[in-house]
């Protein structure tokens, strides 16, 4: 039986080659307006195309000062100064003239002839004169009382302190997140070149699968399968095709067979990995260990709770009869849905969310137990759990048929090889899953 380290290693093995493909897979140029490119990769370096800011601006609200016309200023012996013209967010520069002041709001552009801004809670009045309620600037004859000297560039964000036009603004291989799509928009870049991600076959199997929705006839369950592995392969940036075959042997080989296969008008690409659940125990209507066997995959004992049987390796398949074989990995889950999903966090996601350039690792905790729990010795136990209003861990039972106690836990809680009873109290890791 192979250790849980030992299956974690052996499906690194398999897919870290795909890494390869990422970049041969060809590139796409999306529109960062369509909301398309959140999560995608950059195929190319982006340069900005504008200073950012583009202009000086106020880090404060406050008042736009000459520095010199303040170095006398004290406590009881104030440098009193006539207000000048606003310039408000969306403003044109204005003039400052000598002997002024003038309000200036936050990421306003600063006054020309301006070197510092005092933030309006530190002059006398410490409240802007008259403005607001539609008026723009201060009644003339409004004087402003400074306590303090100030420093040249005081509160003033330079022109390209954030990023110079030219230089590099995100570098290939960056995953689009929220801060990135941001900083893109703001250097007033529209769309952007991607890398297309990678493509992969989720094959469920099980004649007693039906999608939801349809009708339940004796015996038969809904296909969770389909739409769990799915939304976390998606998760990973994987380009996902689905599809259903039932316990027929036939009809696996022919749903791999297909996805290997290029479309007469590239409208779908072949996939470059594959994943099934069902099938890999030792039943008698295994179907993905019958179809799949013989094509080179390894069905394996992992010593893990849920997910025990498991398969990985390179299926030689030859589509067309007669031709060259394409080999394309395939990496085979349990059909019950608990097992399938524990699998996935277990051995797939670590991989999958490293080729994306993402963390690979959920977060991690070493907690107390708030209640006693056992667990087989020769079994490395993964139980679902969540956190009572100590931070202890209440474990669930550690059925696999559980799929609504999973929807609703918080941490995955790992007892390894070799643990058996523990106590209330006692320590055990756990990842995060409600990220």
């Amino acid at each position: 039986m192979r250790s849980y380290v030992e299956h974690q290693r052996a499906v690194h093995a398999l897919l870290d080659p795909l890494a390869s493909r990422l970049g041969a897979a060809g590139s796409e140029r999306l529109e960062l307006s369509a909301g398309s490119a959140h999560g995608r990769v950059l195929a190319e370096d982006v340069r900005s195309p504008i200073d950012l800011p583009g202009f000086d601006n106020s880090q404060m609200d406050g008042y736009a000062v000459r520095s010199a016309e303040l170095t006398s200023a004290r406590p009881g012996a104030p440098v009193r100064l006539d207000v000048g013209r606003t310039s408000a967010a969306g403003d044109a520069p204005v003039a400052l003239e000598p002997g002024t002041a003038s309000p200036v709001m936050t990421g306003a552009a600063i006054p020309q002839g301006a070197d510092a801004v005092v933030p309006i809670e530190a002059v006398d009045p410490p409240a802007f004169l008259g403005l607001g309620s539609g008026r723009h600037d201060s009644p003339a004859g409004s004087i402003v009382g400074f306590t303090s000297a100030v420093e040249p560039g005081t509160f003033i964000r330079r022109a390209g302190s954030d990023i110079g036009a030219g230089s590099l603004l995100l570098p290939a291989g960056t995953r689009l997140g929220p801060a990135q799509l941001g900083s893109l928009a703001a250097a007033g870049v529209t769309d952007v070149l991607v890398r297309r991600p990678l493509r992969v076959l989720l094959l469920s199997t099980g004649h007693e699968l039906r999608p939801p929705g349809q009708p339940l006839r004796p015996g038969q369950i809904h296909d969770a399968n389909t739409a769990m592995i799915g939304a976390a392969l998606r998760e990973c940036g994987v380009e996902v095709a689905e599809a259903l075959a039932p316990d027929d042997a036939a009809s696996v080989r022919a749903a791999v067979e297909a996805s290997v296969r290029v479309a007469p008008s590239g409208a779908a690409r072949p996939a470059d990995f594959v994943v099934t659940t069902g099938g890999v125990s030792a039943g008698a209507f295994e179907v993905v260990r019958e179809a799949l066997a013989p094509l080179g995959v390894e069905f394996v004992k992992v010593a893990i709770q849920p997910g025990g049987p498991q398969g990985l390796g390179i299926a030689a398949i030859d589509p067309d009869g007669g031709g060259a074989p394409i080999e394309i990995p395939v990496v085979s889950f349990p059909g019950n849905p608990v097992s399938a999903l524990v699998s996935f966090e277990l051995f797939l996601r670590p991989v999958l969310r490293e080729l994306a350039g993402l963390a690979p690792d959920r977060a991690r905790a070493r907690l107390r137990l708030a209640h006693d729990v056992t667990s087989p010795l020769d079994k490395h136990q993964v139980r679902r759990g969540v956190l009572d209003g100590d931070g202890d861990v209440e474990v669930g039972a550690p059925s696999s048929h559980l799929l609504h106690a999973y929807a609703n836990a918080t941490v995955l809680v790992h007892l390894p090889v070799g643990v058996g009873d523990l106590p209330a109290g006692a320590h055990v890791d756990v990842w995060r899953i409600d990220d």
